[in-house]
């Protein structure tokens, strides 16, 4: 982001791309998902971002973060969908999850538990709950990075000036 010699809207583009795909439950397929957008993004459509600064930001959600961020999704999921009553803490939701593995099964086993949870018992509703974080944080992160590039560049740029007054006024 610091040594980018594009626009700063490059960078900006990559951190809105990186955390949009960050905050939606596709943990373990954000990076191959960023990978898909930039190819589709450029093809066509003709718009570039930094795939690089894109994928490095989808690491904010990962292994360790991914079931309190998929709680958030799924009760703002509920919310959206008015099932006020169903609402759980978070809490039950963990151990929700230790239930979907039980002893014994395989990895292929466990994983098919696991797509099952996700797309048919919780999937709609924690991806439709987690459209507005990935919306309103890809948006902050857009705008952040953009102010930060600009700063920077022009941080930089009145050091340089300062050095070459500096040199000049040494060889005078």
């Amino acid at each position: 982001m610091m040594r980018a010699r594009h626009a700063p809207e490059h960078a900006a583009r990559g951190s809105l791309v990186g955390l949009f795909w960050a905050f939606t439950p596709s943990v373990g397929v954000q990076m191959p998902l960023t990978i898909g957008t930039w190819l589709v993004a450029r093809r066509f459509f003709r718009w570039d971002f930094n795939l690089v600064l894109a994928i490095a930001w989808t690491w904010v959600t990962n292994a360790f973060t991914a079931i309190p961020c998929y709680y958030v999704f799924y009760l703002t999921g509920q919310i959206m969908f008015g099932q006020w009553s169903r609402l759980a803490d978070f809490t039950h939701f963990r151990l929700m999850w230790g239930d979907i593995f039980t002893e014994g099964q395989s990895f292929l086993e466990q994983m098919q538990a696991l797509a099952r949870v996700l797309i048919l018992d919780w999937g709609v509703t924690m991806l439709v709950g987690s459209l507005p974080w990935a919306i309103l944080i890809s948006a902050l992160g857009y705008r952040y990075t953009i102010k930060f590039v600009r700063a920077y560049r022009h941080a930089r740029d009145e050091r340089m000036k300062k050095r070459h007054r500096k040199v000049e006024s040494g060889a005078a």
